[in-house]
């Protein structure tokens, strides 16, 4: 393994992509501590250490951003702009017809839905960038802390100035951008993607200190030896897959001959990766959002929907919330896998290059089958995602640590997910130069 290490130091291509991967990271990183104009950083501070660990209804997004929403920096937004737009833009494909004929026009085709993306990240930035300025103005950034650090976050908030805050944020969110392509072209890895694992990574040194204050030395231990084992069982789910054999039928073009091999059709049991979870979450804010912008002024009565909302839907603790969660996963689960696998034109396209499944003729019958396979290994996919998503609010619960414990949800999928398909790059670069791997 160490001598593997060494031979990618050795390799100066592969040194220069890796360089040049961390030094992007380190300046997003960096902006991560700068905080835009006219945000007085000392309140902000004195507000994150009366409030560390709760994030209130921002915990999702203050994640993806390593932290950096709460601290009203220029990387504020963090990367989920562009995931939101992307997001978008994939589901827009069942909508829109155009976009699905962009979409099977090949490069030139993605190119445009990238500038798509691109596009309506910005507008996305726009728009959050200015949600986030208001919530901070109010003082209800911080949920329900009323201290005066808390409500005065901004040392100018005239026109102006919040014109001002929203253009950096929303040109923080375009670098951002930008630094994602340039690790993607001139790096390694995929940009975006080891952005996201860069922000969740910096959480986690702070989420395990937190822990060992409040809870002791055993207890972060106990910590430790569970999220080894959550790893190590999020690795070997997120390898699986149901392999269907095809085989493609000999023809001959001219004097040559082609087809005639075999192959397979991998379906992984977690199609869906993290966006079930992060549809799941979304949703579930909505309420305690609403919620919160109807809390009566002081010394009146809440509305009774009010109460109920902030009694059952804004803890993450309480058993109605974990049972919402877990059946909208499963839910969004099979909704996103139908939308990004057609069974059909995976059986229009086998049929066209003389492909079938053996047992199985070509055409409807393929679709069908395909579609009787998808549907049950998403089922073990669906449970799998709500069980781990549910783990840092049973953290929540038993051991009392903030909902951003590092060890489950959303994290964990990220960070298992990007550290293989990174390390799966570096291997193979490491073989096309030394017919060795990281690991032989």
């Amino acid at each position: 393994m160490f001598s593997a290490v060494a031979r990618i130091f050795r390799t100066p291509d592969l040194r220069r992509k890796i360089g040049f991967t961390l030094g992007i990271i380190a300046l997003y990183r960096l902006g991560s501590f700068v905080p835009a104009p006219f945000v007085d950083f000392g309140n902000v501070q004195a507000c994150l250490a009366q409030n560390q660990g709760t994030s209130g209804l921002y915990e999702l997004v203050n994640l993806f951003s390593g932290g950096a929403l709460l601290q009203l920096s220029i990387f504020a937004l963090g990367i989920m702009p562009y995931i939101t737009a992307s997001i978008i833009v994939q589901l827009l494909r069942v909508v829109i017809p155009h976009f699905e004929t962009l979409h099977k026009e090949g490069q030139s085709g993605q190119g445009k839905l990238t500038q798509y993306t691109r596009y309506l990240t910005i507008f996305l930035g726009v728009l959050q960038s200015t949600t986030l300025i208001t919530v901070a103005r109010s003082g209800a950034l911080f949920g329900t802390n009323t201290s005066a650090e808390c409500s005065q976050l901004l040392t100018n908030d005239t026109w102006y100035a919040v014109l001002l805050m929203v253009i950096t944020m929303t040109a923080g969110t375009g670098l951002i951008m930008w630094f994602g392509e340039m690790i993607t072209e001139r790096g390694v890895g995929n940009g975006m993607s080891l952005l996201i694992f860069t922000s969740i990574a910096a959480t986690f040194p702070g989420s395990l200190g937190a822990i060992w204050a409040a809870k002791g030395f055993e207890t972060f231990l106990l910590v430790l030896a569970v999220g080894i084992v959550i790893m190590m069982l999020v690795v070997f789910v997120e390898q699986s897959q149901r392999r269907i054999p095809v085989q493609y039928a000999k023809r001959m073009v001219g004097r040559r001959t082609y087809g005639g091999n075999n192959t397979y059709i991998p379906i992984k049991v977690n199609m869906a990766g993290v966006v079930p979870v992060i549809f799941a979450s979304s949703l579930l804010y909505l309420p305690a959002l609403i919620a919160q912008f109807n809390t009566p002024a002081a010394g009146e009565q809440p509305a009774a929907w009010v109460t109920w909302v902030t009694s059952y839907l804004v803890q993450g603790d309480h058993p109605l919330y974990m049972a919402l969660y877990f059946l909208l996963i499963v839910g969004f689960t099979y909704f996103y896998v139908a939308i990004t696998f057609n069974p059909e034109e995976v059986a229009d396209n086998m049929k066209k290059y003389g492909g079938f499944i053996p047992g199985i003729r070509a055409g409807r019958p393929t679709a069908e089958y395909l579609d009787y396979v998808l549907t049950r290994v998403t089922l073990p996919g669906s449970v799998y995602l709500g069980l781990v998503a549910l783990i840092p609010l049973i953290a929540l619960a038993l051991v009392g640590a903030n909902s951003n414990f590092p060890f489950g949800g959303a994290s964990i999928l990220i960070i298992v997910g990007v550290g293989l398909e990174t390390v799966k790059q570096i291997d193979s670069q490491l073989q096309q130069r030394h017919y060795e791997g990281l690991l032989r």
